[in-house]
């Protein structure tokens, strides 16, 4: 029997888990998608491999049960079974630029299911192109309708409803600026929003591009904002990565994921909760 808890990722920087450079057509390094809603994730071997280097750094042999020994070259029976398994963190809430707000956090059905699985929460699942009364949107004269208006396109609020149920902890996310738009939509509202940056291999001894190696790549993240769950099982209780745990206070930590940390990527807090920490 596994006891149940979950995590929270709240990204400080932007997040790019996905290809390096020069692995994709063209030089732009994707970060990984859900095959359905086509969101960003974050894979649970990444999870588990940012948590282990945590742990290792102070105490090798602890992490090795918590998060299983690594294969060793020529014993095959290095191997553990981890104490800890993690799976993929989703998109929960994710921000896009939309003038007059600046910003919404926006989410779909499928992506708030998973989400309601996860932190077994109670409400129901929201309809799609509902938000929360006290949204600041333009109305329709006619029919005094809210409009939000993005860069590719307007988005009318059809349903009002309280959506702080949905608003993870460990997060300052306000509920007046939440949206759930439907699955067919996510998809676009997420490739508007995310973060681009261009880079290029300059030379040692000039600030002139290295054109020999043709080291010209686009790279794509996450935005700062973006909030992320995952589930975690527990074969026992009694797992605190973070040091002493209270429930006073929600249970939190820093911690860098993905790649690029040296300049500025990857940066994240992380909230656990749930059964197993009750």
């Amino acid at each position: 029997m596994y006891h149940k808890a979950y995590g929270i990722i709240e990204t400080l920087a932007p997040l790019h888990i996905g290809a390096s450079a020069g692995e994709e057509t063209g030089n732009l390094n994707l970060i990984f998608r859900d095959q359905f809603t086509q969101t960003g994730i974050i894979p649970g071997s990444s999870i588990r491999g940012r948590f282990r280097a945590d742990m290792r750094s102070h105490n090798r042999d602890l992490a090795n049960d918590c998060y299983g020994h690594e294969a060793q070259t020529g014993n095959p029976n290095s191997t553990t079974e981890a104490l800890i398994k993690f799976e993929y963190a989703s998109l929960v809430w994710f921000p896009v630029f939309c003038p007059g707000q600046p910003i919404v956090w926006v989410s779909s059905p499928l992506l708030l299911k998973r989400y309601k699985q996860i932190a077994s929460i109670q409400a129901e699942i929201p309809k799609p192109y509902t938000a929360h009364p006290g949204l600041q949107a333009r109305p329709i004269p006619e029919t005094n309708q809210k409009v939000l208006f993005f860069n590719l396109g307007f988005l009318s609020i059809e349903h009002e409803v309280d959506l702080s149920a949905w608003i993870p902890p460990g997060t300052d996310l306000s509920v007046n600026q939440l949206v759930v738009v439907h699955d067919k939509d996510i998809s676009m509202l997420h490739d508007m929003g995310l973060y681009r940056q261009s880079r290029v291999k300059l030379l040692d001894d000039m600030k002139k591009v290295d054109t020999k190696i043709g080291a010209f790549f686009n790279v794509e993240a996450l935005p700062v904002g973006s909030i992320l769950a995952f589930p975690i099982a527990l074969k026992q209780k009694g797992w605190h990565p973070f040091g002493e745990y209270s429930s006073n206070t929600p249970y939190s930590r820093e911690l860098y994921f993905g790649g690029l940390e040296s300049i500025g990527f990857g940066r994240c807090n992380v909230t656990l909760a749930g059964e197993a920490f009750n």
